[in-house]
């Protein structure tokens, strides 16, 4: 029997029941979990550099950007985890099925995607060693492409141990909650205007702010970890029934997500005010009347859990969608998934131990992101629109409106991201 027969089968299952199954709240706030992996992908150096600049350059006035791609994100995201769960497959597996009766067509799209992702997945993870190592070397003043090497080693050892995503799934919750712990109190002690700060929300691009604007929602929305969140919710959820549970921690983890971006840019915004920002440690400057010796220490270690919860899940992220693209195992136990995810650490290492600018590495990773976005952006939109794949769980009409707006930002983003590499 076909993987559409069986998908077909549990959508009418489903159907003939006509029931919804309904959840507690303790049980929905048991169920956080994949979600908190994408968080912790997109939270990284990236984001932490992108939102101080955004603060420092234009106080409150991009903070829309943040409620923008907080949207964004949670539309492509919940597309991608009910396709994996209602398919039990991920969204490489799904695109390469669909496919498969236009050969030509399944291998442009396999070479494409497996060429953005990769070499975006290379960039980025050069970026997330580097941001994690300015923030040791902000702490020990060791050089940054001397630790690069070394955390790169150690990434190394924490993706390819034990369950790898439900390894990470405990590692990112710590990481996410030191995050929300630092750059919440951070904001909170600085006092902002909340006056100025709501009228933040509503949208408008200063002068000069474009790029500011593609970079905040571009690290926000990242193509892997629609790859890899598909994957971790049908490993996570077993059937269609499970879908409120998958929503609420969608909903939660990128509203959380959201919160720590906005804190970051709202204290850039109150105490670094038209100064120039070369790391995201240099807010820790305009903290020492508030928080004394404490406020480097305070800054490194939300960077660090920053670059920790990214450079993790980057490589893995990497590696499920080739598996899913070729058709290989998704463990450490198929050579093959084995040596991506070491092959993008190590060529991470490389781009990490140049000695490069690190914000330099961080915006390259940034720009190649936006390039590539839109092609998965259509790609899950046009996979999940699908009645053979998801049956009665296809998009409605508003999801694909939805869809269709950050595909247009999408683009957007793309052509500013090739202008900016120019």
């Amino acid at each position: 029997m076909s993987n559409n027969t069986n998908k077909s089968t549990i959508a009418g299952e489903n159907a003939g029941t006509g029931a919804v199954k309904t959840y507690t709240l303790k049980e929905k706030i048991k169920s956080v979990g994949p979600g908190l992996l994408v968080v912790g992908s997109f939270i990284g150096p990236g984001t932490v550099t992108s939102a101080t600049r955004a603060g420092a350059g234009y106080g409150y006035a991009l903070l829309w950007t943040v409620v923008f791609s907080v949207i964004a994100v949670i539309v492509m995201q919940e597309m991608a985890a009910r396709l994996g769960i209602v398919t039990q497959n991920g969204l490489a597996e799904e695109l390469v099925k669909e496919l498969s009766d236009r050969p030509a067509m399944k291998w442009f799209m396999i070479v494409l995607v497996a060429g953005a992702i990769g070499f975006g997945g290379i960039a980025y993870m050069g970026g997330d060693l580097v941001g994690t190592s300015v923030g040791i070397s902000a702490l020990t003043g060791i050089p940054t492409n001397i630790i690069a090497p070394i955390w790169g080693c150690c990434v190394l050892v924490l993706i390819n141990i034990g369950d790898a995503i439900k390894s990470l799934e405990k590692l990112l919750t710590v990481c996410v909650s030191i995050m929300a712990a630092v750059f919440v109190i951070t904001m909170i002690v600085v006092k902002p205007d909340m006056g100025e700060l709501f009228q933040g929300v509503v949208p408008r691009v200063p002068s000069g702010a474009i790029m500011t604007c593609v970079a905040l929602i571009g690290t926000t929305v990242v193509p892997y970890n629609m790859f890899i969140h598909a994957t971790s919710a049908h490993k996570t959820w077993k059937s269609p029934d499970m879908l409120p549970l998958s929503r609420f921690d969608i909903n939660v983890s990128m509203i959380i997500g959201g919160v720590i971006t906005g804190a970051i840019m709202i204290t850039a915004g109150t105490v670094m005010r038209g100064m120039a920002v070369n790391s995201a440690v240099d807010m820790s400057v305009q903290l020492e009347p508030l928080l004394g010796s404490m406020a480097k220490p305070f800054m490194s270690i939300g960077l660090i859990a920053a670059g920790i919860s990214s450079a993790v899940i980057t490589p893995l992220g990497v590696s499920y969608v080739f598996a899913g693209l070729f058709g290989w195992g998704m463990t450490k136990k198929d050579k093959r998934f084995f040596w991506v995810n070491t092959a993008v650490v190590v060529f991470g290492i490389i781009v990490a131990a140049t000695g490069f600018n690190p914000l330099t590495i961080i915006m390259m990773a940034q720009a190649l992101n936006g390039v590539f976005l839109p092609i998965i952006v259509a790609a899950l939109i046009f996979i999940t629109s699908r009645s053979r794949v998801m049956g009665q769980y296809k998009n409605s009409m508003v999801r694909n409106i939805l869809g269709l707006c950050v595909f247009g930002i999408s683009l957007v983003i793309g052509v500013s991201s090739v202008l900016s590499l120019f």
